[in-house]
């Protein structure tokens, strides 16, 4: 709820104000934003849940052996509900009052004819910044300590590079709740941003796996 509410809502709300060239936060804000948020929740529910708030990163774990299926299974059910419950917060701004900007809830689209290049950006993103999640919180190889401010570090990192191309989702959750609410393309595209960083995440998955050196457990 947090990551949608802050991330989306600063492109909603941030990120360009209508007839003033230059304006507003940008991407180099928007992608602040995202990557502020996770530091936040990561040292504020870390203790508590692991701060996954991504279901791609619940699939990595779940794959690299650390969780148990009905766990995750679970953890992806509220990440959804928490991002829809951001989406909804950030609709009911809109609907209420002055809104500007060049989208309604921060939904994740890709050009007309780009489809390969979403799917391509949003799996090698994923992959990238599940890798890192899952290097970073290893209990033996990884820095628990810091683990939250370099995760959020790449997720702002890849939304630099990423937000021209799709808007940076690496996150399904992300995409469901805004896609909910803003609906025509946004939502005949959603396949894409859950297929994409689910392939991109179970990589990783197999990539640590041998970084790791460790069977998983069964």
């Amino acid at each position: 709820m947090v990551l949608v509410l802050m991330g989306c809502g600063s492109a909603v709300f941030s990120g360009h104000i209508a007839g003033i060239v230059g304006s507003g936060v940008g991407t180099l804000g928007v992608a602040f934003a995202f990557g502020l948020a996770v530091v936040a929740m990561a040292y504020t529910i870390g203790g508590i849940s692991g701060c996954h708030i991504n279901p791609a990163i619940t699939l990595g774990v779940w794959l690299s052996g650390r969780m148990k299926g009905k766990e995750a299974a679970m953890y992806m059910l509220f990440q959804t509900i928490g991002a829809i419950i951001g989406a909804a917060v950030i609709y009911l701004l809109v609907s209420t009052g002055i809104h500007e900007g060049p989208t309604l809830t921060g939904a994740n689209t890709y050009t007309e004819g780009t489809a390969v290049q979403a799917f391509i950006a949003e799996a090698v993103f994923t992959f990238i910044f599940v890798l890192v999640v899952l290097g970073t919180t290893s209990p033996d190889k990884g820095n628990p300590n810091m683990a939250g401010l370099v995760i959020g570090l790449t997720l702002t990192l890849i939304h630099i590079v990423c937000i021209p191309l799709t808007g940076t989702s690496v996150n399904p959750a992300r995409s469901i709740g805004p896609a909910l609410f803003q609906g025509g393309t946004a939502l005949a595209q959603l396949w894409l941003f859950i297929v994409a960083p689910l392939a991109g995440a179970a990589l990783s998955a197999l990539v640590w796996k041998q970084f790791d050196g460790k069977p998983t457990a069964a």
